[in-house]
């Protein structure tokens, strides 16, 4: 199978309907068939796997799965079909309808993350973590894994931001407490303590994605557009703007007659306590 052919297409370049339909389709022993250990799908669905092997039990597997010889003879790695694999184990079936296909380690992971993408079985954390494996193992470009999955080049670059949060956000995501836009939001802060002072207010408050955004927007010290005002001193705003990124927390900073004020914005005894402990660091 060439390195890249039709991958960009998916799952219909590797199962074209002509060949399903014309017999090209095995029955492998479920027990034949290992777990691919690149597969990006790290979560199921518990109810809905349970609904998926009620129905296979009753109406055995309706799509084949995909799958590649090993090494060893009567041996097989699966490539596409995780779900429906897994959901076979929980029936009891002792054969599952395959493809036996030929593919690279490489094509492997692309088709695995292709398939769940293309269903939108994966979370956004399992996406960004297949992205890096065909990043730093594969040596891909961002365009490179967008042009393989069919996505756009930024949106592969923004998946991947995610995976510079702290692991207790990332944890959070994976379990399914925050969403993406909440992390998208939490990720525009400059710096991990404003970014954990941020997810605690969404955790404690329930906050929605866009409470969210406009709470980063206040950590950040933007405020809505009013009335025009003489314009910002630009020594004053870099100094604000370093004490914002040292705090976390918007600032302000205003100049009298003699000497000023620097006021430090927080919604909470929570980020009081936060401020208080950034300055008394000893």
């Amino acid at each position: 199978m060439p390195a890249k052919r039709g991958l960009g297409r998916g799952l219909d370049a590797l199962i074209p309907t002509a060949e399903t339909n014309s017999g090209g389709i095995t029955h492998i022993p479920v027990s034949a068939i290992t777990r691919n250990p690149r597969q990006p799908r790290t979560r199921f669905d518990p109810a809905a796997l349970q609904e998926l092997a009620d129905s296979i039990r009753e109406h055995g597997v309706l799509q084949p799965v995909i799958v590649a010889q090993t090494g060893t003879p009567g041996r097989y790695q699966l490539i596409a079909g995780e779900r429906r694999l897994e959901a076979s184990r929980m029936a009891g079936v002792p054969t599952i309808p395959a493809i036996v296909r030929e593919a690279t380690e490489q094509q492997r992971l692309e088709l695995a993350l292709i398939e769940n993408i293309q269903r939108a079985d994966l979370g956004p954390l399992e996406t960004a973590l297949a992205y890096k494996q065909l990043a730093e193992d594969f040596k891909l470009s961002h365009e490179e894994i967008a042009h393989r999955v069919g996505k756009k080049r930024v949106t592969v670059t923004n998946t991947l931001r995610l995976l510079k949060l702290p692991q207790r956000i990332l944890d959070s995501l994976a379990n399914q407490q925050i969403t993406e836009g909440h992390a998208k939001a939490i990720l525009s802060l400059p710096n991990t303590q404003a970014q954990l002072a941020l997810f605690e207010r969404i955790i404690a408050k329930g906050l929605t994605v866009r409470q969210a955004e406009e709470l980063a927007r206040q950590y950040q010290g933007h405020k809505p557009s009013s009335s025009a005002k003489a314009p910002p001193d630009p020594d004053r705003e870099a100094l604000a703007n370093r004490l914002r990124q040292a705090l976390g927390f918007r600032v302000t900073v205003r100049r009298g007659r003699r000497g000023g004020t620097v006021i430090i914005h927080y919604d909470s005894d929570e980020d009081l306590n936060t401020i208080a402990n950034a300055i008394l660091r000893d």
